[in-house]
């Protein structure tokens, strides 16, 4: 089954069911106005928000890490990881972006993505086509395949049984885990404070049962306190489609109890560890870029995938995966340069259909052409 056939299965299951949402539930626009004003702030003012939130990490009892470039940042991980670890990952895509589980496994880790896209492009080798939906590329029939080749796990090309044979298998390897690591879908820089929005439960596990919690992404998702965090994460499920989202976590430090006179203590019975990476790898430089800046707004729902005709046309080939489709244009452009991100840029017709759906109104077209232009009259 070809690449459009499978991208159509899914266009029709989520593009209905988003437009559903923000019908019924109004609010959700103003919500998305709000958190567009809050982003602009710490966009501006990226490095006082960084400085904030080392603060706060440490007050936690957490271990807080800048790292300018990917491979700092994997090497940084690889270092608290030690060897000779089980180590379980959430849907990450910075992860994805500095190969950060190539390198755990490198220094002689066992590493198992717990999201079930993810999970299924570790198996099959492939790149992810879909920031949100990693494997949204393979049909039903391609996945089963994938998991009876892989793990000789006997499976239907069934959405349901696929999730609950991959489920069990996963659960073991979590349980077991020594580390687990995780994204955010926002931060708060007063209190360090995490969010994350998930639906499979998966990373509510990998941030609790194992005895170090590592969060790990970009610099970008910092927000000024806790309540434009949560807001944050509850716009980027509605405009993903997926409202209300099944789990909206919080992670703030190692583990820690007040049951003993009311003095707080750590650990309790989660992580006795807690460390925040963050990744800068080409953001600050583009907080300061009059044309690139609005790129770090975004809150990651992936909506304009489905609306974008050269994404439904070429899939992943638009731009470089993780960073796929008309955002994946623009960070490409933040996180490999404009060398790397011209060629993407030049397929766009600019239709605009990105930029009309966007939760963060981010002008996308004017944003890709101004990597167009670069590309076209900047010295090779």
């Amino acid at each position: 089954m070809s690449w459009g056939e499978a991208i159509e299965r899914a266009r029709l299951a989520i593009v209905p069911r988003t437009y559903q949402i923000l019908s019924r539930f109004s609010y959700l626009a103003d919500l998305a106005r709000e958190v567009r004003r809050a982003r602009e702030e710490v966009v501006k003012n990226l490095d006082f928000y960084l400085g904030q939130v080392e603060r706060a990490v440490g007050d936690l009892g957490g271990r807080f890490y800048l790292a300018q470039d990917g491979e700092e940042a994997a090497e940084v991980v690889a270092k608290v990881v030690g060897s000779g670890r089980l180590v379980v990952l959430s849907k990450n895509n910075v992860a994805v972006e500095t190969g950060l589980r190539r390198r755990l496994a490198e220094w002689g880790n066992e590493v198992w993505e717990t999201d079930l896209g993810e999970f299924l492009i570790q198996l099959s080798g492939e790149e992810p086509s879909h920031l949100l939906a990693p494997a949204v590329h393979m049909t039903r029939e391609r996945a089963a395949e994938v998991v009876r080749e892989k793990l000789n796990i006997a499976v239907e090309p069934d959405a349901a049984y696929i999730a609950r044979r991959v489920g069990e298998f996963l659960r073991g390897k979590i349980i077991k885990a020594d580390v687990g690591i995780t994204g955010a879908n926002a931060i708060a820089a007063d209190t360090g404070a995490v969010v994350l929005v998930e639906n499979e439960g998966n990373i509510r596990l990998v941030s609790s049962l194992p005895r170090v919690h590592i969060v790990y992404d970009g610099v970008e998702k910092l927000m000024p306190n806790l309540t434009y965090a949560f807001t944050a994460a509850v716009v980027q499920s509605a405009y993903a489609g997926l409202y209300p989202p099944t789990y909206i976590n919080l992670s703030a430090g190692p583990s820690s109890t007040a049951d003993v006179e009311m003095v707080r203590v750590t650990p309790a019975q989660g992580p006795r560890e807690f460390h925040m990476v963050l990744v800068d790898n080409g953001r600050r430089a583009a907080a300061r870029d009059p044309e690139l800046w609005e790129a770090l707004l975004c809150v990651r729902c992936g909506r304009c995938h489905m609306h974008c005709p050269i994404y439904l046309t070429a899939g992943p080939k638009f731009g470089v995966p993780p960073y796929t489709g008309p955002m994946g244009v623009m960070w490409t452009a933040i996180t490999r340069g404009v060398e790397a991100a011209g060629p993407h840029a030049m397929s766009c017709t600019h239709a605009g259909n990105c930029r009309l759906v966007c939760p963060m109104s981010i002008d996308i077209p004017k944003v890709i052409r101004a990597v167009k232009r670069r590309y076209i009259t900047e010295p090779k």
